[in-house]
């Protein structure tokens, strides 16, 4: 059972503007998480979207493990990442990592606009069920 109510955002570089647009749209769902992300999606998140975010390392740096030790522990309910799949990413063995850790633990783990859309969907719905049950986030 997750203890936490974290989402994590992370973008390539190519996808960085795409994941804040995305966030800014979607700001009065997102803000009702503790959000995560790697230190420069991070910047950009609080910068164009306003969000309140934890910054962890950069992904070359490990950011992306960290995310995965987080998820492991069972802090982390749903990741949105904006990959790009175009680039060869110096640190993909991270990436993949990650994604396996998502798999092996069920969390939702959206890679680009449309998956982000249905996970954002989820979470208003899990917002929703709160709401209901008496239990405002």
């Amino acid at each position: 059972m997750r203890d936490s109510r974290t989402v994590a955002l992370i973008a390539h570089d190519k996808k960085k503007l795409d994941l804040a647009m995305f966030a800014r749209d979607h700001a009065e769902v997102l803000r009702r998480f503790r959000l995560i992300a790697t230190s420069t999606t991070g910047g950009v998140l609080q910068d164009k979207a306003g969000l309140e975010v934890e910054r962890l390392r950069s992904g070359p740096e490990g950011g992306d493990l960290q995310v995965g030790a987080r998820i492991a522990q069972d802090e982390v309910l749903a990741v949105i990442f904006f990959r790009d799949p175009l680039t060869a990413q110096p640190h993909e063995p991270d990436v993949s990592a990650l994604m396996r850790i998502c798999d092996v633990h069920r969390v939702p783990l959206a890679t680009n606009l449309g998956t982000a859309e249905a996970v954002v969907a989820w979470l208003e719905e899990l917002l929703a069920a709160d709401v209901a049950r008496g239990r405002e986030v």
